[in-house]
């Protein structure tokens, strides 16, 4: 375990799946403690939970809509109380704001259900979770925004769901520059194409997209969920106490 990260105790949004999985059992293999949320699936948040606590850090998994704002200053008490419990501790050191859901849509066909919905899970929710949570956040402690290498590259079908990831890249910015004073940090990580179950799991499932990813991507494939969780690992590291405003693409160099 590395002594820096022992210490410390991460929230991750979204982590019973995917990316925020990964995140969580890179993180809990440094020593990281784990406090993850999940929406719709009790029974894997509670696998992950298992997973990291046969590697020897506690973990809480607390329900959360990140869509649900109103929820949050709850959410908070929540945290503070798994804080308490588990952690013995009044504070926590990262944050990571990972929870998202895929809708593909033309730009013609998108309704405006369907941009409200991407915009309450990917911008709206964030920004606001993260100011329901930054009270309980160490000074010093880091944030990192899950983004998309999809607000550098354009494919048809995606236009509000960049549009949403673009918005957080902007945010990610400006928390950088006004809690800077505070000496935290603030990232974005923008994934490429990644084999998991996000966006019904075409990427994973459907063979002609996962070749056609490969075909456009320099290191020759599309990516796992664990390229993205040892990135935000490292992200998180002592090492890169000085890195903070700055958006990492983790694609494998897709469409360069």
């Amino acid at each position: 375990m590395d002594g820096y990260m022992s210490t410390k105790v991460a929230v991750i949004t979204g982590a019973g799946r995917g990316l925020g999985r990964s995140a969580a059992l890179k993180l809990a293999q440094q020593g990281v403690g784990i406090i993850g949320t999940w929406n719709s699936d009790a029974a894997s948040a509670e696998a992950v939970a298992g997973e990291i606590e046969e590697l020897g850090c506690k973990c809480a998994m607390l329900e959360l809509d990140v869509s649900r704002c109103d929820t949050f200053p709850a959410f908070a008490d929540e945290v503070c109380k798994a804080l308490e419990q588990s952690f013995e501790r009044t504070n926590f050191d990262f944050l990571i704001n990972n929870a998202g859901v895929g809708v593909h849509a033309s730009f013609v066909d998108t309704t405006p259900e369907q941009f409200d919905t991407l915009l309450d899970i990917h911008l709206k929710g964030p920004f606001f979770l993260t100011q329901a949570l930054l009270p309980f956040l160490h000074e010093e402690g880091s944030i990192v925004n899950v983004s998309s290498g999809l607000t550098r590259f354009a494919l048809p079908g995606y236009a509000a769901y960049a549009a949403m990831k673009g918005g957080i890249e902007v945010l990610t910015r400006y928390l950088a520059k006004e809690l800077g004073p505070h000496g935290i940090t603030v990232n974005t990580i923008a994934p490429g194409a990644i084999e998991t179950d996000f966006g019904g799991g075409v990427v994973r499932d459907d063979q002609s997209v996962n070749d056609f990813i490969a075909q456009n991507t320099a290191l020759g494939r599309a990516g796992v969920p664990d390229d993205i969780g040892g990135a935000i690992a490292a992200m998180l590291s002592e090492g890169n106490r000085w890195m903070t405003a700055q958006r990492v693409e983790v694609s494998g160099g897709m469409f360069i």
